[in-house]
């Protein structure tokens, strides 16, 4: 049996998680012991998995146990794909911070409290954001206060704030910033009318103050200062209201609207989807990623069909619009996510481990890259021989679109530019995949001049 341990969760004494033979499992350590106990005892464990607020597990008998000197290991539900803030939209990241805040109200209804607020803990699962941590729990003492207030702070609204009211771009630098972004330099990139705002002044901008008057004596305040339970509840009501109202909207773009307003949409879209349904029919994966997904049509061809479906786009707006979507219709199956292929998320934190890069987090059974491979290889710059490599790296088989020099949006990509790319050939894009995937279908869709292709890994036909 092969095991290995998961290499972000070394930093909590209280346990860690492990997999082994491919099945993800946690272990509780003696000194979590007591709280572990209570969190069952007081019933909070079983009302945040039954509300979905935490995501449910099952204990392992004894016998595997495969590190010494651990009190309990469970096995939680798995979750389909590991996402991070960074590559959240914006709704996505208010609704994982209001949850971790419903967690808390809940643990305090139990005498049991958060013992941290890091929202690498919270995951989207079946469609909602859920608690993954099971060990993020002890024993409330009355009169002590929130410790993780400031990392909660860090972790949601500071990045919230400056996503709303400044700029979305902004919730970018928490790739930078892996444990949250500190709050001054939240204070000092939020405009000056967030001074008026009493929740942000009090949360953000006095939190900073009181952070740097204070720095030597930390210690020495933290330690001394009580919070009584009703002041508790005040603290988590104002971050709550503070966060509810938080707004950010897509700006109308070429991208937000590019399949309800494009004027060449109609003439292929009916048939591009017949395509693609059949395709998938054909394939039956059990996980797609839908790469510049845009708002997510095609994802749900996949997802609609029980299939777990990433839906990646490089336009915030188009995520927070797909995402939308997911909350309206209740779908289960389908996580958009902002990504850009040209620049996805890599391998950060200690060792460069802590967080995995997009493409660790694969393969994916199959790849959607539809109406994008003019955009990669012309926009970017990027030869056809590395998206080839990259695709044959990443996925088992390949739905592609291949989008010709003569077609309207090539030539619109042009317009400013002179084109130097002369391989970019139907010709030379064929013998480019022909290195990593087998041709098993290619059709011409509809009455234009792009070409719909299915590839397979060879030892996948």
């Amino acid at each position: 049996m092969i095991t290995k341990t998961e290499n972000s969760s070394f930093r909590d004494p209280s346990g860690f998680i492990f997999y082994r033979d491919g099945i993800c499992y946690r272990q509780i350590n003696p000194t979590y012991k007591e709280h572990y106990e209570y969190f069952l005892e007081s019933g909070l464990y079983e009302k945040l998995s039954n509300e979905g607020f935490l995501i449910p597990h099952e204990t392992v008998d004894a016998n595997h146990l495969p590190f010494p000197n651990g009190y309990r290991t469970i096995r939680p539900e798995p979750i389909p794909f590991v996402s991070y803030p960074y590559e959240w939209c914006f709704t996505q990241f208010k609704n994982a911070a209001l949850v971790t805040l419903a967690i808390l109200k809940r643990a305090l209804g139990h005498d049991m409290i958060l013992k941290d607020a890091n929202a690498y803990n919270i995951q989207f699962y079946q469609g909602q954001p859920i608690l993954i941590d099971t060990l993020s729990f002890e024993k409330y003492q009355e009169g002590e206060p929130w410790t993780a207030y400031k990392q909660f702070c860090e972790n949601f609204l500071g990045p919230l704030a400056l996503m709303s009211y400044k700029d979305i771009r902004l919730g970018r630098i928490l790739r930078e910033y892996i444990d949250g972004i500190p709050l001054d330099l939240v204070s000092s990139l939020l405009p000056k009318r967030t001074y008026l705002n009493f929740h942000l002044a009090t949360h953000i901008h006095l939190h900073t103050r009181y952070q740097k008057n204070y720095a030597e004596k930390a210690t020495l305040v933290s330690s001394t200062k009580t919070m009584g339970r009703k002041s508790l509840l005040g603290l988590i009501y104002s971050l709550e209201s503070t966060i509810e109202k938080m707004h950010w909207r897509p700006r109308k773009s070429e991208w937000t609207n590019y399949y309800s307003e494009s004027s060449h949409v109609p003439k292929f879209l009916e048939e591009k989807i017949k395509l693609v349904t059949n395709y998938l029919d054909f394939l039956k994966p059990d996980t797609v990623w839908d790469l510049g997904a845009n708002t997510g049509v095609f994802s749900r061809i996949a997802s609609d069909r029980g299939i777990s479906t990433i839906s990646m786009d490089t336009d915030p707006g188009c995520v927070e619009i797909n995402y939308l979507q997911t909350l309206e219709k209740r779908e289960k199956n389908l996580l958009p996510l902002w990504i850009d292929l040209n620049n996805p998320s890599p391998s950060i934190g200690w060792e460069n481990k802590e967080r995995m890069s997009l493409q660790e987090r694969g393969p994916a059974g199959t790849i959607l890259a539809l109406a994008m491979i003019h955009h990669l290889a012309i926009s970017n710059n990027v030869p056809l021989a590395k998206i080839a490599k990259l695709f044959g790296n990443t996925c088992e088989s390949l739905i592609i679109e291949f989008v010709p020099n003569s077609d309207s949006m090539v030539q619109k990509l042009l317009a400013s530019r002179e084109d130097i790319f002369q391989n970019y050939t139907q010709k030379e894009f064929e013998k480019a995949f022909l290195e990593f995937f087998n041709i098993v279908k290619s059709e011409k869709i509809g009455d234009s001049e792009r070409i719909l292709y299915l590839m397979k890994k060879e030892s996948h036909v």
